[in-house]
């Protein structure tokens, strides 16, 4: 072959160089959302995750890419929607609340970040907080924990009552029995009366909102739980149109109509998921990233409430408030 014609072959060849190396590049890593409710109602936590992905420095649609799967408040379907996920080439499943043990269930390899507002080494998702082995890590938050102090603050704002309600969602069985065990054992200390009363759909809430009205109660509890999560503007409009003292975990029910909230941001939680998710992407091992405990609550009072419900907010609880809604 003359020189010539080595150089053209030879530069023909690197031409094509680049289409070659395109083709065999691995993909982009996916992460798959396993949602347990409606993609409406967690915008701000999907926002919050990809703020933490970006934070480890993946950013969706440039080095990383996301499938969502929604069971809309069904939880029954969650198997199902993990099992999925499973058999698709995830690199990892990002999920919350009742979601994280259907994701476990469905496989034993692909990593899984998880939030949940119950102890994860009690519902059986890792052997430890420190060290949580097999292919879970995630966050967690005391928002169950702190039920009690849910109902000591209504307690302070409608002193003069000696019964109030406690709302849980039957759903999730082993939440709705660790938080009614907290509130319970409040009210004997405080030497109060508390009706466990149960909702797990859309309609049950309207009836149990309308039925506490009709009741000679002080107040309402609502449990955390992540069907009550995804409704908390719906939980504080409801509370609003029925005149009713209500304390619940997020910001989002005070600033819709709800007397107060006190708990964890919710925003941060799924930050930290996002933070998680990018570290495994690196190549950390969830079974050696401990499980992250948020101890931060948040107490807002929507003072316009109080004073629309008759109710005088104690000097003394407006000066422990992160914020007061005027």
């Amino acid at each position: 072959m003359k020189r010539r014609q080595f150089i053209t072959l030879l530069g023909g060849a690197a031409a094509a160089w680049p289409l070659g190396a395109r083709a065999q590049q691995p993909a982009i890593p996916v992460i798959g959302w396993l949602g347990t409710e409606s993609p409406g109602s967690f915008e701000n936590a999907i926002r919050a995750f990809r703020q933490g992905l970006g934070q480890s420095g993946y950013i969706e649609g440039r080095n990383v890419a996301m499938q969502f799967r929604w069971a809309e408040g069904q939880v029954a379907r969650l198997p199902d929607l993990a099992a999925d996920l499973a058999r698709h080439p995830v690199a990892l499943i990002a999920t919350h609340g009742a979601g994280a043990l259907a994701a476990k269930s469905a496989t034993a390899t692909t990593p899984i970040v998880f939030f949940t507002g119950g102890d994860p080494v009690q519902i059986g998702l890792v052997m430890s907080l420190k060290r949580p082995g097999g292919n879970l890590t995630g966050v967690t938050d005391l928002n169950v924990e702190v039920t009690s102090k849910r109902l000591e603050l209504l307690h302070e704002l409608v002193p003069g009552a000696k019964t109030f309600a406690l709302l849980v969602n039957p759903a999730s069985p082993t939440r709705a029995e660790t938080v009614a065990r907290e509130a319970q054992a409040a009210a004997r200390i405080l030497r109060l009366e508390i009706q466990v009363l149960n909702a797990s759909t859309d309609g049950e809430l309207d009836t149990v909102f309308e039925k506490i009205s009709l009741l000679p109660l002080g107040g309402l509890v609502i449990g955390a739980d992540a069907f009550f999560a995804a409704r908390a503007k719906q939980l504080g409009m409801l509370a609003a149109r029925y005149r009713l003292p209500t304390v619940f975990v997020y910001r989002d029910f005070a600033l819709a109509g709800g007397l107060a909230s006190y708990g964890s941001n919710t925003s941060d939680m799924f930050r930290e998921v996002g933070i998680y998710s990018g570290r495994i992407l690196k190549g950390d091992k969830p079974s050696e990233l401990p499980v992250h405990q948020s101890t931060k609550v948040e107490l807002i009072v929507n003072i316009n409430v109080a004073k629309a419900l008759g109710l005088e907010v104690p000097s003394t609880l407006l000066a422990r408030a992160d914020e007061v809604i005027e």
